[in-house]
């Protein structure tokens, strides 16, 4: 179902989106951005409990659905709000059947599963873009920006929060994976986009302490990535930092605003349209490969 002009009006009309997934994140982040971004319209939720489907989008004037397959048949594209195993058996459904996909991150909990994903977006040459929050930031942006000029001697990356001690944000994959696979993806990406993509990983500490990463980039340049979400740090701290002979080019990413939410969902309008997007399924599988990487590095240890 691709949205379509209609004839002699000029209007755009609005992407309907179905939401997969209820409550916590979905319920505060993805259902208000979807129904209150220009050009898309939160069309219907689905849940594995028909209550919160409905719940969640009742707000909105959306419809809740007890069958996923019945919420593919009624919108353009999905957005998930589920674990990223989950994501990756109904994102695929969801690309089979000719959807745009608007994915989390990580895209999948283990490498196979995020090829497969990767796979079938490419057979269906359907558009996707990932919700890698930080880069939707005007701030973020002019940093990318000012990088790109730059001579860097290297850079360091953090994301340091109190998030698997309690709280909406202590789901079980989490609690498995530890920040890794959640913060990771994060700092990873915007180390890449400032320095370069990552040729090498190499990954020390505790899953469920404290992770610390050093990447080698393809331009050569090494960069450090510190990660826990088991500090009392209140509130926590993100960050990147880019050296230069210069000086350094930073950017606090605790002070990521509502413009990068905002942005989010008016970009992925676009791409539902067929505007190609840089944080793609393909970017996603490039930050998994890293990841997983640096996973079993640490699963060696312990």
């Amino acid at each position: 179902m691709t949205p379509e002009t209609p004839a002699g009006t000029g209007a755009v009309p609005a992407v309907r989106v179905g939401l997969v997934g209820a409550g916590g994140w979905a319920e505060l982040f993805h259902a208000p951005l979807l129904a209150l971004s220009a050009g898309t319209e939160l069309a219907g939720v689905w849940a594995r409990r028909p209550d919160e489907a409905e719940r969640v989008a009742a707000p909105y004037g959306a419809q809740g659905f007890s069958r996923f397959e019945e919420l593919v048949e009624q919108v353009d594209a999905l957005a998930f709000a589920v674990p990223p195993d989950v994501q990756a058996e109904l994102a695929i459904q969801g690309a089979e059947a000719g959807k745009a996909l608007l994915l989390e991150k990580p895209i999948a909990l283990d490498l196979g599963r995020a090829r497969a994903l990767a796979d079938a977006v490419d057979g269906a040459g359907v558009p996707t873009q990932m919700v890698l929050t930080w880069r939707y930031a005007d701030s973020v942006r002019r940093f990318v920006d000012a990088c790109a000029t730059a001579e860097p001697l290297g850079g360091r990356g953090h994301f340091l929060t109190a998030g698997l001690l309690g709280g909406m944000f202590t789901t079980p994959w989490r609690l498995e994976r530890g920040p890794l696979y959640d913060l990771g993806p994060h700092v990873v990406d915007l180390l890449a986009a400032a320095l370069g993509p990552v040729a090498e990983v190499a990954a020390r500490g505790d899953l469920h302490r404290w992770v610390e990463l050093q990447l080698v980039h393809e331009t050569g340049v090494v960069s450090q990535a510190s990660l826990t979400a088991y500090s009392q740090l209140d509130p926590g701290r993100s960050g990147v930092e880019v050296y230069t002979a210069d000086g350094v080019i930073e950017v606090d990413t605790a002070e990521v605003g509502a413009d990068a939410f905002t942005r989010i969902g008016v970009e992925f309008a676009e791409t539902a349209r067929g505007k190609p997007h840089p944080l793609d399924v393909h970017h996603g599988l490039v930050l998994q490969q890293v990841i997983a990487d640096a996973g079993r590095q640490l699963g060696e240890r312990g």
